[in-house]
């Protein structure tokens, strides 16, 4: 017999399960279908909801016939109504054994709005905010908002609701895409809905569905690590059941503890490959998590395209967002399975981001300009409507036009419009001068009148300097009273930069780089390496967490050695190659541990070296010969600024030339070569699991560090081999 309040709570929890399918078995409009939503005109209109497994669903909108269709064993159903011109308002209606009924449904564009604080950015914000407020008339505006959410695993259901434009509500739209849409409402005359996945902070990962990085071989190390997350993975199955055994153990111990009164060590931790992406530090910027938490509900949703606004939490990556954008888009086109749709972004602005390298916003803004190769996309570029004091520029009004240009121009046809600023086409050299020819370029000027700025050219083997620009036709000439024989010229070239070259739609010219300095091998003009063989080469391009050379003789080579040496070439697009040559006394006699120090090598050197040579054209290197002055920090693991090894004139308080390795030994891994003599890094190649985002450098890195360390610097460059050679005795 049971006590009297264990069974009414029996008899509460029965009927609560009795009544749980009565509640399922309501017909249902998916939240994203609910009333003032807007749907896409002129397509096949794809319309999901709940239902008792396997009821029919008639589905109408307006006044078309009903489409019918039978839930799953699931309970799910979707209906796919024929297109209809734009339009309404209209009811939608979901019936079976009841009616779901969502009122004021349009028929319009839908454009899908997403990105980071940018695009996250509100017309509460913006230049002028009380006036844009008190405009926003127009009810055939509206905005779905999508929670921040979130997830580790793709989720159908996105809990979002439409709002309607209004003097009340307009202030919390996507700003960016409010003034898109009321330019497109002025030329098209069609209701326009939002809708607006955003997250201020975040980076491209997370937007991104697990299928995009499957895409691009180039982010093959993502995709590995989204595969290890699978739990039909037999390495994910493997690291759980380990730890299954660890927690397993960890119970038996903590019984006979508890038994015993003693203490218990805390539990053993989940692996972190293994840990769900949503419950680690930081969820919403571990990869696809976004996706699956607030796009993947979406995936189906009837779209003319997406815009685009993120960047300044990956800026300092360089060409490898290129690939990153192609991942994304690719991702998103291949589960919404209806072809290219447009997708068009906004270019980061000018902004002064902390003490790092001025050239690094260029590169990325080059990295952004390089996604335009992607089929169906367009890019906004907002060099001179930014604020260098704040990474959030307030006029989203114009940022918003520029995407509706776009549009205009490539989703809908519409002849005339100018959707383009003048963009690098072609450079040829003329004498002492560099024409750079331009498309898009009907009436170039500058846009304030004066001469035309954030130009520079190269010559010789010099550096970078101011040019002169004078626009003639549709190309400029570019020129330097000190230049005679220029190589290369670069516009727009740094975080600060708000150059004045428009065309005659006042749009602006986005950053490029072109020429440049041809590749030469250094190596035969250096008469120590005269004799010395090569054991190891490497296309740096190719660093990887499993270094594979593309050149190995340490097989064939046979002879003892005496010495060792090492030949790091460096070069930045349009600039002359940087060099570092340096030989020493053989500090071992394994050729398989004088290649890059990782864990398979065996290789682990922390000690002076004797008789260091240095050859090398970086501006300040200390070359010739110290007898006793070098030394090497090779090793695979984890390492702190601590001088543990008492290296002369290090600091144990920044990262240089004496360093203290530390566990894990698989991890960050250091191969340098210091003349501490001179208090000088000859050079670096660190963190090589992480291929472009790899340090490397010649010489001390700029800032606080010497060593390169956290540089993150390899994608920057064209050029970066090692080679790895040895002087065999006599």
């Amino acid at each position: 017999m049971l006590p009297p309040a264990l069974a009414r709570l029996l008899l509460a929890a029965l009927a609560l399960a009795a009544c749980a399918p009565m509640a399922h078995a309501e017909v249902q409009l998916a939240s994203i279908f609910g009333d003032h939503a807007v749907l896409q005109c002129d397509a096949p209109i794809a319309i999901w909801g709940r239902a008792a497994a396997g009821e029919g669903v008639d589905v109408v909108l307006g006044d078309q016939p009903a489409v019918h269709v039978n839930a799953g064993a699931d309970g799910t159903w979707k209906a796919t109504l024929p297109g209809c011109p734009a339009g309404g308002p209209f009811r939608l209606v979901a019936s079976g054994a009841n009616q779901a009924v969502s009122n004021d449904v349009l028929v319009g564009e839908v454009w899908l709005c997403s990105g980071q604080s940018n695009m996250e950015f509100t017309v509460d914000g913006v230049n002028h905010a009380d006036q844009e407020r008190a405009a926003a008339t127009d009810p055939q505006i509206r905005q779905l908002y999508v929670p921040r959410r979130p997830a580790s695993q793709p989720e159908a259901v996105i809990d979002a609701h439409w709002t309607v434009a209004s003097p009340s509500t307009v202030g919390g739209f996507t700003a960016c895409g409010y003034f898109m849409a009321r330019s497109l409402r002025k030329d098209l005359g069609r209701p326009v809905g939002l809708i607006n996945a955003s997250w201020g902070g975040t980076r491209i990962e997370p937007w991104t569905p697990r299928s995009g990085f499957a895409l691009v071989p180039a982010l093959a190390e993502v995709t590995q690590q989204l595969d290890a997350l699978d739990p039909k993975n037999p390495v994910y199955q493997k690291a759980l059941a380990s730890h299954i055994d660890a927690v397993g153990h960890w119970v038996e111990d903590s019984r006979a503890a508890l038994a015993a009164g003693r203490t218990v060590p805390p539990s053993p931790r989940m692996p972190a490959q293994i840990q769900p992406l949503a419950e680690r530090l930081d969820p919403q910027q571990q990869p696809t998590t976004l996706f699956n938490g607030m796009i993947n509900g979406l995936v189906g949703f009837g779209l003319r395209g997406a815009i685009w606004y993120q960047g300044e939490s990956n800026h300092g990556e360089g060409m490898l967002y290129t690939e990153k954008m192609k991942a994304l888009i690719g991702g998103w086109r291949q589960l919404w399975g209806v072809g290219d749709f447009p997708f068009y972004f906004v270019q980061i602005a000018p902004y002064s981001y902390g003490g790092e390298e001025p050239t690094m916003v260029p590169k990325f803004w080059v990295a952004q300009s390089a996604a335009l190769a992607i089929p169906n996309t367009g890019m906004v570029v907002t060099s001179d409507i930014g604020s260098l004091t704040d990474i959030h520029p307030k006029n989203k009004q114009e940022v918003g036009r520029r995407l509706a240009l776009l549009a205009l121009a490539k989703a809908y046809g519409k002849a005339g419009v100018v959707c383009e600023g003048p963009t690098y086409r072609s450079v040829a050299v003329e004498g002492a001068k560099i024409r750079v020819t331009f498309d898009h370029a009907v009436g170039l000027a500058s846009r304030d009148g004066q001469a035309l700025s954030w130009f520079e050219i190269l010559g010789d083997e010099g550096d970078f300097t101011k040019a002169e620009a004078v626009i003639d036709g549709d190309s400029v000439l570019v020129s330097s009273p000190s230049v005679q024989h220029p190589l290369a010229v670069r516009f727009a070239w740094s975080r600060d930069a708000e150059p004045n070259l428009v065309n005659a739609a006042g749009l602006p010219t986005p950053a490029f780089q072109a020429g440049g300095v041809p590749y030469v091998d250094h190596l035969p003009q250096i008469d120590d390496a005269k004799a010395y063989r090569l054991v190891y080469a490497l296309d740096c391009a190719r660093l990887s967490e499993h270094v594979v050379y593309d050149t190995d003789n340490s097989a064939s080579i046979t002879t003892a050695f005496d010495r060792i040496a090492y030949f790091l070439e460096l070069q930045q697009d349009g600039r002359p190659v940087q060099y570092a040559y340096v030989s020493m006394d053989a500090f071992t006699s394994e050729l398989g541990k004088i290649g890059i120090p990782s864990l398979a090598s065996g290789a682990f050197f922390q000690r002076p070296v004797t008789n260091l040579t240095v050859v090398s054209n970086v501006k300040d290197i200390a070359n010739g010969t110290t007898a006793d002055g070098g030394n090497i920090e090779f090793w695979p693991n984890n390492y702190g600024p601590a001088n543990s090894a008492s290296v002369p004139n290090a600091s144990s308080a920044i990262f240089d030339f004496g360093d203290q390795p530390s566990d894990p030994q698989d991890g960050y891994g250091c191969m340098q070569v210091h003349n501490h003599a001179a208090q000088q890094t000859v050079f670096a190649i660190n963190h090589w699991r992480t291929g472009p985002q790899a340090d490397i450098g010649i010489g001390n890195s700029p800032g606080e560090s010497h060593d390169w360390t956290f540089a993150g610097n390899a994608g920057s460059y064209k050029v970066k081999k090692l080679r790895v050679l040895v002087r065999p005795k006599p």
